[in-house]
């Protein structure tokens, strides 16, 4: 069973991830409407990715006897300076997120609650992940300085980027 301030955690956590899919559907737009539609695959696989975490949390806490709660969903912002102003705010969005984990998780360990530290470090994993294959994205870029050829080719390689299967992962 949850604790009460562990369950209004793990719901906090499952809203922002839900508004990380948000946020990363809002890339994929922008990216769309300037023709980048290989950046825009990398979001679009982002957003699903975060979908799927959010509902980790959602099966998690009807796992553990909880009581989920949805709650609306702040609008992203819509409108960037380019791909390097796109990736520097996903990385500071995947550093905030994992500000938010490590906070969860110290309410884990304070609750005494082995069971959510355990599924929680899976997000722990997870977000040094995300902020590394971020990180190299924004390193890429700044190599290609104002190459034009050099964005079209890892447009190219972002094309290849595959969204995860959700089928399996619904709780």
């Amino acid at each position: 069973m949850l604790s009460d301030r562990m369950q209004k955690g793990l719901n906090a956590q499952m809203i922002a991830e839900l508004y990380s899919s948000y946020l990363y559907l809002s890339m994929n737009a922008y990216f769309k409407s300037v023709n980048l539609d290989g950046f825009a695959n990398w979001m679009y696989a982002q957003a699903q990715e975060e979908l799927m975490h959010g509902m980790k949390f959602y099966g998690f806490i009807n796992q553990r006897g909880g009581r989920v709660t949805l709650e609306a969903i702040e609008a992203p912002p819509t409108e960037w300076d380019g791909p390097m102003a796109v990736f520097e705010d996903t990385l500071k969005h995947e550093q905030k997120v994992t500000g938010l984990i490590n906070d969860l998780m110290e309410v884990a360990l304070e609750e005494r609650d082995h069971a959510t530290q355990v599924f929680l470090q899976w997000f722990v994993t997870e977000q040094v992940e995300e902020e590394d294959s971020v990180g190299n994205v924004i390193e890429q870029l700044k190599l290609l300085g104002d190459a034009k050829g050099g964005l079209f080719m890892m447009d190219r390689e972002l094309a290849k980027r595959q969204a995860p299967d959700m089928s399996t992962e619904i709780g």
